[in-house]
């Protein structure tokens, strides 16, 4: 009788081919990251060449959050629908689309419309690389591949921020969305080519031919082909946000979608309001893009360590203390500092910890639902918090206009991640193993 190749995949030692499906999704990852730092910086400039106010700005910024949230939510069921490799080969179309189109924008409404047709695709391209990391990795190290995946969102914002800074000093902000979009492109090809259909969803799904296109993508892997599929793990259900509320499901569900958004909220308060804080302070505006750069610094190397550190200490102790030490910091920054040097350490810290945390609850969603519905729950989870990290800048900007302090400011919102380690202790600690 052949061993079930879930199995295989999941006690052998992963492969050459398998490490490379990963580093794929590492690049596929820092795209988000070149994007939404870019937006950041070309903002400005086209908020001068259009002559618009802040009011007008605020929406372009927001529309790719909001595509980003809805597409997490709804692609994330079509790629549990029709797998994994075709979604995300079309949002990497969508996602190119979306960012070739804005440079041909001309007034705000259209390039609100193709930011929004671009996080479209982002949002699909999150939930399916969290599914292809998990179903691609060994149990033993998919915390470490996960972290790894995850820490490419930095990685991209700081190749982002440096691009757009380049390219704005020679050309138009519109160059800012054409790197974005060859970035992007460059992917389509490399996925096609490097990153079969997952084994895991082909076994409960039953696509047609599906013993055919299992042995393909084992063979592809380097692992041996089989006979006859295994048994599915359970009953094939319907790719459908009501089911990740049923029975046995719902309370992982609700906890690992509130770690995630109350994470999102105290992180993304550093990372949007960070350039205006320091110039306040009375730095330079040169200087405050350069603290932020740290902070992204500090996250690229928060999601490596954390990564590393995976493989000897348990995961939801490691994420507890991350969080605990997100809040810490968070609130050391509220205090204000005199010098940029001891400013930029503490939001390099921040970015470091904070960051650290949310790829540990990557982590978290690759292990709390299983192969049938594994997209579409990372999907939701990461779609609702995207919601979070759209709100963090708008709750903090009505509490400084009602005339609350710095300090007052950052305890409240670093209070998000404490809050999500208290629901971090309530979620079970067991994980699918997709066998």
């Amino acid at each position: 009788m052949d061993k079930d190749p879930r199995v295989t995949l999941a006690t052998s030692r992963m492969t050459q081919a398998q490490v490379l499906v990963v580093l794929v999704t590492v690049g596929l990852i820092a795209v988000d990251g070149i994007d939404v730092l870019s937006i950041s910086f070309a903002a400005p400039v086209i908020a001068q060449e259009w002559g618009i106010g802040r009011a007008a700005l605020g929406v372009v910024l927001s529309m790719e959050t909001i595509g980003v949230a809805v597409g997490c939510i709804v692609l994330g069921g079509v790629a549990d629908w029709i797998g994994r490799r075709w979604t995300l080969i079309c949002c990497l179309l969508v996602m190119t689309a979306g960012m070739a189109l804005a440079t041909t924008s001309a007034n705000v409404l259209q390039l609100s419309a193709w930011r929004l047709l671009a996080g479209f695709g982002i949002g699909g391209m999150l939930a399916t690389t969290n599914a292809v990391v998990a179903e691609f990795s060994s149990l033993k190290r998919r915390e470490l591949s996960v972290s790894m995946m995850a820490a490419g969102y930095p990685m991209g914002a700081i190749l982002g921020g440096l691009a757009a800074t380049f390219l704005l000093s020679r050309s138009s902000w519109r160059a800012v969305f054409g790197f974005g979009a060859a970035s992007t492109a460059v992917f389509i090809p490399i996925v096609a080519w490097k990153i079969p259909e997952s084994v895991a969803w082909l076994c409960e799904r039953r696509p047609t031919r599906a013993l055919d296109r299992v042995n393909r993508s084992l063979v592809k892997l380097g692992h041996d082909p089989i006979a006859s599929l295994p048994i599915p793990v359970a009953a094939c259900c319907k790719s459908t946000i009501a089911e990740l509320f049923k029975p046995g499901l719902a309370r992982s569900t609700v906890l690992v979608t509130a770690i995630y958004f109350l994470q999102a909220t105290t992180l993304y308060f550093i990372l949007k309001w960070v350039p205006k804080i320091v110039v306040d302070m009375g730095f330079a505006p040169s200087a405050a893009a350069g603290v932020l750069v740290w902070s992204n610094v500090g996250g690229a190397v928060g999601g490596v360590v954390f990564g590393l550190l995976t493989q000897r200490i348990a995961l939801h102790r490691l994420i507890f203390w991350f969080l605990v030490a997100s809040a810490a910091m968070v609130w050391a920054f509220g205090h204000g500092q005199a010098h940029l040097s001891t400013l930029s350490l503490i939001c390099m810290l921040t970015g470091f910890f904070g960051l650290g945390a949310v790829i540990g609850v990557y982590s978290l969603l690759a292990n709390a639902f299983p192969a049938a519905l594994r997209a579409r729950g990372s999907g939701f989870a990461i779609g609702i918090s995207r919601c979070g990290a759209a709100l963090a800048p708008i709750i903090a900007g009505v509490l400084f206009h009602a005339g609350f302090s710095l300090q007052y400011v950052a305890v409240l919102m670093g209070s998000g991640s404490l809050v999500a380690a208290a629901c971090l202790l309530a979620l079970p600690a067991g994980r699918f193993e997709d066998r």
